[in-house]
């Protein structure tokens, strides 16, 4: 939370969730909402016992976890897409950047062909400056979830993203970064899941640790889930990142370019 809202003002670093809809009158599924809402980018969310691995993936830490603003959503009757139009307040932001006039806009597409697959593309478009030094950004997310079996589960994403060099420039800076999750659900309590993940930030648009290569990382896990009970669930998790460069620290002057850990967790949910 100390991380993610970082940016916002006073009681607004506290609001994980805050909004209102309203459905349209007509036969069609159509709904209004305004506020902050979890955000329309990515298959991960804030909260960590919905997610197939403990740690959130560098898709998730990298792209907003919430926005504010309105969208208006259309369901159709047998809930095989989902369509959506965004205006928000930027890149992962309630309050807008000071200095900036310019609305940032999204869109998202959801679509299910069978209960074992959904498919969905999302898009952002806006900037993160102010008005004095406006920079475009436009994004766009695609992920797949499709369960295979039983037991076996896949989720394969890609995002990329464009943003101006500088103010009123042609020129771009690129980023992207592919996922993939295995999961394995052998009984009611136990879940495996393996992360495989690349993510290339050489321009330090998103991650700006300014290094000569920028940013570009190998990241594999896996992770085992026990529920003891259907509110109680135990987690941990092995990980490991490798970097083109130096980045990671290792003691109080030195680095290197990988970093393996291990987290565990007990979530309680009621």
């Amino acid at each position: 939370m100390n991380a993610n809202y970082a940016e916002e003002p006073g009681f607004l670093k506290h609001v994980y969730e805050a909004n209102a809809g309203i459905r349209l009158p007509g036969r069609h599924n159509l709904w209004v909402d305004i506020g902050i809402f979890p955000s329309h980018i990515g298959f991960e969310s804030a909260i960590g016992k919905d997610n197939w691995a403990l740690t959130r993936s560098l898709v998730a830490e990298k792209t907003p976890y919430f926005e504010a603003g309105a969208k208006i959503t259309y369901t159709s009757d047998d809930n095989r897409w989902l369509l959506s139009a965004l205006v928000l307040d930027g890149w992962q932001r309630v309050v807008p950047v000071d200095g900036s006039t310019l609305p940032a806009f999204g869109t998202q597409i959801t679509y299910k062909p069978s209960p074992g697959i959904t498919l969905n593309s999302s898009t952002f478009a806006g900037t993160d400056k102010p008005d004095s030094s406006r920079q475009m950004r436009y994004f766009h997310n695609f992920y797949g979830i499709f369960q295979l079996h039983r037991q076996f589960a896949a989720t394969i994403g890609f995002d990329i993203g464009i943003e101006q060099k500088q103010e009123y420039s042609t020129a771009m800076n690129i980023w992207f970064n592919p996922t993939v999750i295995l999961r394995y659900t052998p009984t009611r309590k136990i879940a495996v899941a393996v992360r495989g993940e690349y993510y290339d930030d050489r321009h330090h648009v998103i991650i700006t640790y300014g290094m000569p290569h920028g940013f570009r990382t190998w990241g594999v896990s896996a992770n085992f889930d026990y529920h003891f009970t259907p509110h109680l669930l135990w987690r941990t998790e092995a990980r490991t990142f490798i970097s083109n460069d130096s980045i990671f620290p290792v003691q109080q002057d030195s680095t290197s370019n990988s970093n393996t850990f291990f987290t565990t967790a007990l979530a309680v949910s009621f």
